[in-house]
């Protein structure tokens, strides 16, 4: 059961390691990115990160797609952490079982406008909620899952 799908630049750190996993009785950490799967620094860093007692799991974007939908990660209380709005709308794209989005943390730039405490959204990242909006997935912020949500529709 996917039970968040997260964007934070950072994927696996404090906030989602105690709040998120706590908050939500996850028992499955799932990271997300062509990246991340092949780098083996930010394998090592995840896999130091990951909270006692929880399942971590890794993939490339393809492979995670597959996962979903074959149903193989249903067994799980499932966070799902990817590292670019690209990347979420990607795996919504083609997981229906994605219904939500949350954004945690974006990376700013020159090029971006701050919508939110820590969310920083290039112009294209600002078309893609848009649509997923449009196409009735939530997209939520919130740093913490003791946080108020708020709805990204209402900040764009």
């Amino acid at each position: 059961m996917i039970l968040l799908c997260r964007v934070d630049h950072r994927l696996l750190h404090g906030q989602v390691a105690v709040s998120w996993v706590q908050g939500l009785s996850a028992n499955c950490i799932f990271c997300v990115g062509d990246h991340v799967a092949t780098d083996p620094v930010w394998k090592t860093t995840l896999k130091l990160g990951k909270p006692a007692g929880c399942k971590l799991v890794i993939k490339n974007m393809a492979d995670a797609i597959e996962a979903i939908n074959s149903g193989v990660t249903d067994k799980y209380r499932m966070l799902i952490c990817v590292q670019t709005i690209a990347e979420a709308k990607e795996l919504a794209d083609h997981c229906p079982a994605i219904t939500s989005i949350n954004l945690g943390n974006t990376k700013a730039s020159p090029s971006t406008r701050e919508i939110s405490r820590q969310i920083f959204l290039e112009p294209d990242e600002e078309e893609m909620l848009k649509e997923l909006i449009a196409r009735g997935i939530e997209v939520e912020i919130r740093p913490l899952a003791d946080d108020p949500k708020v709805l990204a529709k209402d900040l764009l």
